[in-house]
């Protein structure tokens, strides 16, 4: 709840105040992370507008638990990286995966400078050799890297504090008991820093790096059409449901065709989730509805049978037209009103505020007819390249299809439906 984030926040600034520190913000570093070459770009502007302490860690990857999709998700994050630079006024090269040898180099490079006040700009430099292949670039900057044995204990150091600090990631901030992923993600610890006092005098009060927001531009009604805007979600996905009504009207506002294509969670599919990971999730995802004025908090979980049986209306909630209303209605009872959606009478609820008669509905309750097309979807989106949801593909208007994964990803899938009018 906001009284309970507000009061650790309260507790952990009066902490700092009473050990005389300064405002220092922890910096998890993995070289070899695309995000992390975006985040690194930004971090030098975040100590010259706030008067902050960076300190930086090196980090591997997350580990297998946490990464079910590894292969997917280096992947989808080289793509995404380059995708989504331009917006953030950032560079990235559309890359392949860099050579170990050459991470292991980066690795001893920037152990040897993870002291230094410019440890930003020694990052970006490095990651910016590292992923344009350039050894011979490392080499030069090598002169004064670490030993083998001292970058890897200084991983393994940083793997340790990431994990006891109850994440997961590379390319994430750690203040006050709170993270914040890579430049997604900064402009909540610049708005907890401002509230706070720590901007310096002069600096911008804008975000270093706002999130872009075509929907500001004027849109023509109805010129969509031909569009297909694909919009795959889970029933137990926070960030789906914290994307559902967005994506809906993203939709409505070009007149585009939304096609839902609905999957099992991914616990449900056999994908790992562990504690740390659903803890983050949950926080992130409160602090992103807030932004996007959704409300969630009251949150019943509805892994497993609730799902299913949800699910078992779906195709019935499609053919009365009230597809969009019944997800959106289950979701909003599962994260925002605390509603057991596993008994009838929490079902009942979400099937008729959107609009069915539940009467009706219930003949068709607990039949298995929705497996096969939940398991379509799923097989579509793994074609896309992709695993997790909320993720979208935009097909026609003359364009190669683009797809995307993440709520936070929703601007460029507007810039995508703009683009293609």
């Amino acid at each position: 709840s906001p009284r309970t984030r507000d009061a650790r926040r309260w507790l952990a600034e009066r902490a700092r105040r009473l050990r005389g520190a300064p405002h220092r913000v922890l910096y998890f570093h993995q070289a070899d992370d695309p995000y992390g070459q975006l985040a690194a770009q930004a971090l030098g502007e975040l100590v010259r507008r706030y008067d902050v302490e960076l300190a930086p860690r090196l980090v591997g990857p997350p580990p297998d638990d946490a990464a079910p999709e590894r292969a997917r998700l280096e992947a989808f994050a080289r793509r995404d990286a380059a995708d989504v630079a331009p917006g953030y006024g950032l560079a990235f090269p559309a890359a392949d995966a860099p050579d170990p040898d050459d991470v292991a180099l980066a690795n001893r490079i920037l152990a040897a400078g993870l002291a230094d006040a410019d440890f930003p700009a020694l990052a970006v430099r490095t990651g910016a050799a590292l992923w344009r292949r350039d050894r011979g670039a490392l080499e030069a900057m090598a002169a004064n890297a670490a030993p083998q044995a001292a970058a890897r204990a200084a991983l393994d150091a940083g793997n340790r504090e990431r994990a006891r600090r109850g994440h997961y990631l590379g390319a994430m901030l750690h203040y006050g008991g709170e993270w914040y992923w890579g430049v997604d993600r900064l402009h909540h610890l610049e708005r907890r820093l401002a509230v706070l006092g720590a901007r310096r005098p002069g600096a911008p009060a804008d975000p270093i790096a706002p999130r872009p927001d075509p929907s500001r531009e004027p849109a023509r009604a109805g010129a969509g059409r031909g569009i297909v805007l694909e919009f795959y979600a889970s029933l137990r996905s926070p960030y789906s449901y914290v994307a559902m009504e967005r994506s809906y009207a993203l939709a409505a506002r070009y007149g585009v065709e939304l096609a839902l294509r609905p999957v099992l969670p991914m616990v449900m599919r056999g994908l790992p989730v562990p504690a740390a990971k659903r803890l983050y999730i949950t926080l992130d995802t409160k602090r992103e509805a807030d932004d996007a004025g959704v409300p969630f908090g009251r949150v019943c979980d509805p892994v497993g049978r609730p799902v299913e049986r949800a699910f078992s209306l779906w195709p019935h909630a499609r053919a009365a037209g009230a597809g969009p209303a019944y997800l959106l209605s289950f979701a909003r009872a599962a994260f925002a009103e605390g509603v057991d959606t596993g008994t009838d009478a929490g079902l009942r609820c979400v099937a008729e505020r959107a609009g069915l008669d539940w009467e009706r509905a219930r003949a068709d309750l607990d039949r298995e007819g929705w497996r096969d097309e939940l398991e379509r979807n799923r097989a579509q989106l793994l074609a896309l390249g992709l695993w997790g949801v909320p993720s979208y593909r935009v097909q026609g208007g003359g364009r190669p299809d683009y797809a995307t994964w993440g709520q936070d990803r929703l601007w460029r899938v507007e810039q995508e439906i703009r683009a293609r009018l």
